[in-house]
């Protein structure tokens, strides 16, 4: 029977790790039942040890604007990017510019995405296809999506083509390669707000600043999946392309590039979502589409037509979603050159057919043209009346939650959170990275909450650590026994699985609309929104490691008597509890995202001090406040992956 046994060390070693652990508690615990008799040194960080980072990124960003002339760069680069972002425009939503073609149809567009779904996937990606277009034409907010899909379309090829150059130059170089590691974990760390502030310092607001600042947020996906599939192709497909005679750039292009295709495409997926979600976000640095109008029926509290967009932004996330996923599964099919050529092309040719027919039938009939906000269809007011008679129906039992929640769990953690010293605090992250992984772990602990003390945002770091805590301990309380009700049954595992899949497509302003209906915009709606967004994670993770116990194992313990409580609590949680684990640190990096994101309704954490930020264009406060979330999340990280490695099954 399997258990979960840490990597064999000396006995003298473990005894001497226990001792520090036990000798760092018992400061940390000193230092929180005496806090009233520590120095205030020790309490908050002192004025001396407070660095004024911002100052410095500010100065260089300063000298890298004014002294290094960057700003006509970046000012030329944005210039081109908005050259191509007019093209986009003028053709999808009739933009002025050039090339004086546009817009095309809502219907023309409606008939190619149901071909290419097709192609990808058959009847039912088509079908899922044609009806979101049609959908977003028919609620007559074809406009704002056009004006979030031009961005897109220029978005995501530039940040495919950026992350697939320097993946192949990171697989080339190992020295590039190390070097890259820790920057796109930190850049994949950061905060959404931390990248728009250096952006519109360099090239202003609007589409241009959203179509930048997105693909600066999209690339480090690709970079990672590009390095990953050309680190897994197998020395055998190497060796007979160089048995063909194949010099190394065909090696590249033929061999290694084809070979990797999958994991390649699955990158292009990660940059199509992150580029939805960006640019849904970007509407706080001026972009506009569907994000500007959801955060301004978010802040007036329309929920009604909030609902609308927010249908019409994850029917997009789904659509996109299953077509760079089909694209990835999808095998490359050999066509002969002998098959006639209007076989060949039987797609392309019906594809063809099909737009003539909606083009000309949209020049007799407007409607199949564009259909106008007016002319749209709204059930908003509808939603407004349901969810009017709901709220008072179930009143009681929310303001009730809300009461509760607000006295006896969000008000006393958060004091406490700010009222451990910070030096206990230090001190307990020090033994909690001793326990887990020595010395070295108990220093990056250190390190990165040091960052954290010296920066000057203690308090705020800690009541966004208090949200993070929270929310996540509420997640778990339903999403680990929803996990292991979807395991007793594997039908139920694929719908819940399928719903995982299809929820974790939502760009994060969604989750905010059903708790704000419920609760209003407070503290309570924020943490709801946090709750939903981490239990993703969190349930995903439990079903895939549940079940991905060997059936032997299962069985083997089985045939030796034990329970099915047995098997449960020896087998299968020990064996599973490495990828279960790895869903604990999703659900925390969702969490820390989220809160920052939800600072908008009201916080009084680093996501609030980011807006400013953002609203005053400060890149060093952006920059700091960022990097203290970062570390948050690269802490937990390293912590839940050092773990998870040092334990293992053992027979």
């Amino acid at each position: 029977m399997s258990s979960i046994e840490a990597h064999a060390s000396p006995p003298g070693v473990r005894a001497r790790r226990l001792s520090m652990v036990v000798v760092l508690m018992a400061a940390a615990i000193a230092m929180a039942l005496g806090r009233d008799m520590l120095p205030a040194s020790l309490m908050r960080p002192p004025d001396w040890m407070i660095l004024p980072l911002a100052d410095w990124i500010n100065a260089f960003f300063d000298f890298l604007r004014d002294d290094l002339g960057l700003l006509a760069v970046t000012r030329s680069v944005a210039g081109g990017v908005e050259a191509l972002l007019d093209v986009t425009a003028n053709l999808l939503y009739g933009k002025n510019r050039w090339p004086w073609l546009g817009p095309i149809p809502w219907s023309v567009i409606a008939v190619t995405a149901a071909v290419i779904g097709y192609a990808l996937g058959g009847a039912k990606l088509a079908f899922l296809a044609c009806g979101t277009f049609l959908w977003i034409a028919l609620m007559g907010q074809w406009t704002w999506a056009m004006e979030t899909l031009s961005v897109i379309v220029v978005a995501a090829p530039v940040s495919v083509l950026l992350g697939l150059l320097v993946g192949v130059a990171a697989w080339r170089s190992r020295r590039l390669a190390a070097l890259l590691n820790p920057i796109l974990n930190i850049a994949q760390s950061l905060p959404h707000f931390a990248y728009m502030i250096p952006v519109v310092v360099f090239i202003g607001v609007g589409p241009k600043a959203g179509a930048i600042v997105t693909i600066i947020f999209s690339v480090p996906p690709m970079i990672r999946m590009t390095l990953l599939g050309l680190q897994k192709v197998p020395d055998e497909v190497v060796e007979s392309g160089k048995m063909c005679g194949a010099t190394g750039w065909q090696l590249l292009l033929r061999t290694r590039l084809p070979t990797a295709r999958t994991d390649i495409l699955i990158g292009v997926n990660q940059v199509i979502m992150q580029c939805l979600a960006m640019v849904v976000l970007a509407s706080f640095i001026g972009m506009p589409g569907l994000g500007q109008k959801l955060l301004q029926l978010l802040q007036a509290l329309r929920i009604g037509q909030s609902v609308e967009i927010g249908l019409t932004i994850v029917l997009l996330a789904i659509t996109l979603d299953r077509f760079t996923r089909a694209w990835a599964l999808r095998q490359p099919v050999h066509v002969p050159r002998v098959m006639p050529w209007h076989e060949r092309f039987r797609l392309p040719l019906i594809w063809l057919g099909l737009v003539t027919v909606a083009a000309g039938l949209s020049q007799v009939f407007p409607l199949l043209a564009e259909i106008g906000r007016v002319q749209g269809f709204s059930f908003g007011a509808a939603i407004d009346a349901v969810m009017d008679r709901v709220i008072v129906a179930i009143y009681p039992v929310t303001d009730w939650l809300h009461w509760f929640l607000i006295v006896w769990v969000f008000i006393p953690v958060r004091d406490a959170f700010l009222w451990m010293p910070f030096a206990a605090v230090l001190s307990l992250l020090a033994a909690v990275g001793y326990a887990v992984g020595g010395r070295r772990s108990a220093l990056i602990c250190v390190a990165f909450f040091g960052y954290i003390a010296i920066s000057g945002w203690w308090d705020r770091t800690m009541i966004t650590a208090y949200t993070v805590v929270v929310s996540v301990a509420i997640a778990a309380v339903f999403a680990f026994p929803t996990a292991i009700w979807a395991t007793g049954n594997a039908v139920r595992s694929r719908r819940v699985l399928l719903v995982c899949d299809t929820v974790q497509t939502f760009p994060s302003f969604i989750y905010l609309i059903p708790m704000i209906m419920l609760f209003g915009a407070n503290d309570v709606a924020v943490v709801g929104a946090v709750v939903l967004f981490a239990a993703v994670p969190l349930i995903r993770y439990t079903i895939e490691g549940i079940r991905g116990v060997p059936v032997a194992l299962v069985e083997a313990a089985g045939m030796s008597g034990a329970t099915r409580r047995q098997i449960r609590r020896h087998v299968l949680w020990p064996v599973a509890l490495p990828t279960i684990m790895v869903g604990v640190n999703q659900a925390v990096m969702f969490s820390l995202f989220m809160v920052i994101i939800a600072a908008f309704i009201g916080t009084q954490d680093l996501g609030q001090e980011m807006q400013r930020a953002l609203s005053s264009a400060d890149v060093g406060k952006g920059l700091v406040l960022g990097l203290a979330v970062a570390t948050i999340g690269l802490m937990v990280d390293h912590l839940i992956m050092k773990w998870a490695s040092s334990v293992r099954p053992a027979n």
